[in-house]
């Protein structure tokens, strides 16, 4: 059954980002839902399959490879339902693929790291909070990346296919920060949940998670702050967001690849 939902999931995703490509390519409408209903339906076979990974006899697994296949199907997820009334469907060319790749790297993937006891509704709060926080400032520099790539084009003045199908850079700029603002708002509930209802977030396996977290918190929101006080926008928002971004991947799944996959600890 998990095999047979994986590849129905992975079928969709590719079908999803075939459509979008044809879209481009064309420069059709980015407002058109056709791939919107394929990456939906995608991320249902995509949950089903988590499910049998993620809830297993022996407990419950985190392990690097679920959580980040959770984490793509979170960010899929978002971007479908946001897609329906924002004009953001165009991300589904990063975001797509992204969830495509982890599943299938879950599915080839034995490396389990399981919790056999029960979390506290706190712990789960943090965990929660923290990959939404992951799942949407994902979401922004994927917006960021297009971003860079559509302000290129316009200052080298080769306007293509691939260009009219996007919105407008203004409306662009905006739906970047309106992520990256979201994004912001979970993952301090993160962090605040963390030091309130774990011990010790600064213990010896926690410290660089902490530390990388908060310096990422600050990045994010100095970026906001710019925006908002001084107008920062274009290749500094860019460079921001994707130092912000680095810093919090690193924090989480740079230090649980090292542990788990290199460490196996």
């Amino acid at each position: 059954m998990t095999l047979i939902t994986i590849t129905i999931s992975i079928l969709l995703y590719a079908a999803a980002i075939g459509l979008l490509l044809k879209h481009w390519s064309a420069a059709k409408d980015t407002a058109d839902k056709q791939p919107l209903y394929f990456a939906a339906i995608a991320i249902i076979f995509h949950l089903v399959s988590l499910y049998s990974f993620i809830f297993t006899p022996q407990g419950i697994d985190i392990g690097f490879f679920s959580a980040l296949s959770f984490t793509a199907w979170l960010m899929s997820a978002l971007l479908v339902i946001a897609s329906f009334t924002l004009p953001i469907g165009c991300l589904g060319l990063l975001v797509y693929p992204f969830a495509l790749i982890t599943l299938l790297l879950r599915a080839l993937s034995e490396q389990q790291h399981l919790l056999t006891d029960s979390l506290a509704p706190g712990l789960q709060t943090h965990i929660l909070f923290s990959l939404l926080a992951y799942s949407l400032l994902s979401i922004a520099v994927a917006q960021a990346i297009l971003l860079y790539i559509q302000d290129k084009y316009l200052h080298n003045k080769h306007p293509s296919g691939f260009l009219h199908s996007l919105p407008s850079l203004e409306t662009m700029e905006i739906m970047l920060f309106r992520i990256i603002g979201l994004g912001v708002i979970a993952l301090s509930i993160s962090l605040l949940s963390g030091f309130y209802y774990i011990d010790d977030m600064f213990a010896q396996q926690l410290v660089h998670k902490t530390v990388l977290s908060l310096i990422a918190w600050c990045v994010f929101v100095i970026l906001l702050w710019g925006h908002y006080r001084f107008g920062w926008r274009g290749k500094i928002a860019i460079r921001w967001s994707m130092s912000g971004f680095i810093l919090l991947m690193l924090a989480y799944f740079g230090s649980k690849f090292v542990i788990e996959l290199v460490l196996k600890a």
